[in-house]
């Protein structure tokens, strides 16, 4: 399975064009949250996306909350938004996890996850699967520009519990472009430009 892999778009409509352009060429489509702009212009950024036909999974960043996610997605065949929840494709596991992880300095527009709370929803990830996740494991694509690692050390203990075949995340900018290991797991933080993985 060909997954074109998106992060933190964040209302930018140009990229989302692209983002459209390519998803011709994949089976799945991921996008690992920030899809809005401190939960501004959601529903344009979704309406741009809106015309993937492609198989898309979706989580909320720590930008927009889940149900306005959900919301803004209403309508959209193609969209499947995940949240402490799964689903399959084409016989592939997808389960998804939004927020930051975990809770940011950001303050109270940010839409944040406890380590704890984020542990108890990334109890359904399989091995063999796709585990896409707004925030990245502790230590993997995580790392600031002033050096501090910022992920989540529940999904890395989920990551190393389930091993599953790929991580999606994003978040930490610094790192976007980030493709490395846990085990046997590859871990892409995939940025606004993506990468195309095959699984």
């Amino acid at each position: 399975m060909r997954i074109l892999c998106i992060s933190d778009l964040h209302a930018d409509t140009g990229a989302c064009a692209r983002v459209v352009e390519r998803a011709a060429a994949a089976d799945a489509v991921v996008l690992a949250g920030d899809l809005a702009r401190q939960h501004r212009m959601l529903r344009e950024t979704i309406d741009a996306l809106r015309p993937i036909a492609t198989p898309c999974v979706l989580v909320p960043g720590n930008n927009e909350r889940p149900e306005d996610l959900r919301a803004a997605c209403d309508g959209w065949s193609a969209a499947r938004v995940l949240h402490g929840s799964g689903c399959a494709i084409d016989g592939v596991a997808f389960w998804g996890l939004g927020g930051g992880v975990p809770v940011t300095p950001f303050g109270p527009w940010s839409y944040d996850l406890s380590e704890d709370e984020a542990a108890r929803m990334l109890e359904g990830v399989s091995a063999g699967g796709v585990l896409v996740s707004h925030s990245p494991p502790k230590g993997h694509g995580d790392r600031t520009s002033a050096g501090r690692r910022a992920g989540s050390t529940a999904v890395l203990a989920a990551v190393v519990r389930a091993r599953p075949a790929l991580v999606v995340c994003g978040h930490i900018h610094d790192s976007w472009g980030y493709d490395g290991v846990v085990g046997p797991t590859r871990v892409v933080n995939a940025g606004p430009n993506g990468v195309l993985v095959e699984v």
